[in-house]
Order: structure tokens, then C-alpha cells, then sequence
């Protein structure tokens, strides 16, 4: 099966280091590199309703909704062209291909999966256009995205820093066991340094520690020695801090488990762990 890696772009910042960290993985993995950008038009029909639409009749707003949608089609164009630019730029013009297509982007991803070959990895920023007006925010495109993906998805900042040292949450849950799968299985990891963390939020000590030993029985299996650690906390504080002192270049995580790192994705405890971390988040469901 080819590797392949799947990149959502707008023309955003955070596209751009999408596209930076896919450029990163696939030269390491030789892999093909799908990008997709979805122009949703709903955004315009909503728009003008709610603004224009009482106001100038039906004929005109028939016109004005075509313009939008001609300009919306200019930019698909224009951001095809930077993005082949920059792949081009990397040595990897041969592997790209750029889709452009009309609708929602999690129902076009579901499409990609139940390909042959489905992604090795799905690579979308954390916000998307509207980011400079809500900082404070993530995309609601992106958490619906991981929500709905079987594909592993990395979910990258707003600036590229390239990948030396990463941590593994791990609660010995099936998800962080495909984690483990996928480290191992990716020689893209075989010169990372590898940290492994398990929280331990008050519970039996000897939980943490089995969770590590399973850990590090799979990684060295794989021929990886990890650095392994248990830390004492709520998971979002102390993940986060670890990462920052420990200059953490990428945090890797299941989705679901059987701690509290469980609602991680699916809760509020997800969108404060992405927010705080600056580093890409590689999700696992």
C-alpha cells in the first residue's frame, strides 16, 4: 500500500504550516501528497441573505451570488498555483496532487478514506481563514474533521518547527495502542527522540507504571528507546507544561482511553490542551 498524505489548505497561515509539516513527512515517507481545498458557498447564500438579500431583489442578489462564486473559483486557482509552487520548491512536484472541489471538507475526506488507499495521515491546520479574527478559537472545520476521521490526523500551528523530539500521552487505551503501531511502523520516527508519559491523576501508582512497561515493550520491539515518565496532575496541565519544557516538537495521542485524557477531543479538555500546546498534535481515534 502507498503512503499517502492528505493536506487541507485554504491560504490561510496555519495552511501554509500544514503544508510545511506534509512537505516534512513526505520526503521522509516517499509519499504522494494529496491536497484538497472545499470552497464552501454556503457562506455567500448566508451572507447576502442575512445582509443584502431584502434589500436588492432576487435578480440582483441572483448576480452579485455569481460573482462571489466566480471569485471564489479565482481564488481556488490561485492557491493551486502556490500551493504546486511550493511542492515544486521542495523537490516533491511529481507527488502532489491538488483537488479543488465545492461542498463541506469533512464529507469529502470521508470520500478519500473509503478509497483503496486510504490516507496514511490526514495534515490540517488548527484554524483556518478566520483565524486572525478569532484567536482565541479553533476551527470548527478542524474538530469536526478528527471527530469524523479514521485516519490518523496531525493537527499543526501556525509556524513549522521541524520534528527532533516528540512525546507519546499514553493510557493504554486502543487508541494509543494504533499510536504505538504507527510510531513503530514509520520509519519517519526511527531518528526521533522518543518521550512516553502516562498521567496518573491520583489513582494507583502501579496503573502509570504498567501502562510505561507496555509502552516501552512495543517501542523497543520496534527497535526505539523511549524516555519514559509519569506525571502528577489534571492531564491538560501537565501535558502542556511538559511539552514546553521539555521542547517538545510534536505531542501524539489517542483520541479515546480510559483515563481522563479519554475526553481529549471530544470535550473541552481538547480544544485547551490544542490551544496551549504551540507544537503539531498527532490524534488517534
Amino acid at each position: 500500500m502507498r503512503t499517502t498524505l492528505l493536506v487541507c489548505t485554504d491560504g490561510s497561515a496555519y495552511s501554509e504550516a500544514a503544508c510545511q509539516y506534509t512537505a516534512w513527512f513526505a520526503k521522509r515517507l516517499n509519499a504522494e501528497v494529496e491536497a484538497i481545498y472545499v470552497s464552501d458557498l454556503r457562506q455567500f447564500e448566508l451572507s447576502i441573505v442575512t445582509d443584502l438579500g431584502g434589500a436588492i431583489g432576487i435578480e440582483p442578489y441572483q448576480g452579485v451570488l455569481s460573482q462571489l462564486q466566480q471569485m471564489e473559483s479565482q481564488k481556488a486557482s490561485i492557491l493551486e498555483e502556490s500551493t504546486q509552487l511550493y511542492f515544486k520548491g521542495e523537490g516533491l512536484a511529481k507527488q502532489l496532487h491538488f483537488h479543488h472541489t465545492t461542498g463541506l471538507l469533512v464529507d469529502h475526506l470521508a470520500d478519500f478514506e473509503k478509497q483503496t488507499s486510504p490516507p496514511t495521515l490526514i495534515i490540517l491546520g488548527k484554524r483556518g481563514e478566520n483565524a486572525d479574527y478569532a484567536t482565541e478559537h479553533l476551527g470548527a472545520t478542524m474538530e469536526r474533521v478528527v471527530r469524523a476521521s479514521k485516519s490518523p490526523c496531525l493537527v499543526t500551528p501556525r509556524t513549522f518547527k521541524e520534528i527532533r523530539r516528540l512525546v507519546l500521552a499514553y493510557d493504554g487505551g486502543n487508541s494509543c495502542q494504533k499510536a504505538l503501531q504507527f510510531l513503530v511502523r514509520l520509519e519517519v520516527f526511527k531518528d526521533i527522540e522518543i518521550h512516553v508519559v502516562t498521567v496518573d491523576e491520583g489513582h494507583s501508582g502501579d496503573v502509570a507504571c504498567q501502562h510505561l512497561e507496555e509502552a516501552t515493550a512495543v517501542l523497543e520491539k520496534g527497535r526505539l528507546t523511549p524516555v519514559c515518565k509519569i506525571l502528577h496532575g489534571l492531564a491538560e496541565n501537565t501535558l502542556s507544561d511538559y511539552v514546553e519544557s521539555q521542547g517538545i516538537d510534536l505531542l501524539v495521542m489517542g483520541a479515546y482511553g480510559h483515563s481522563r485524557i479519554r475526553y481529549l477531543i471530544i470535550g473541552s479538555t481538547t480544544t485547551d490542551l490544542i490551544r496551549r500546546c504551540q507544537v503539531p498534535v498527532l490524534l488517534f481515534r
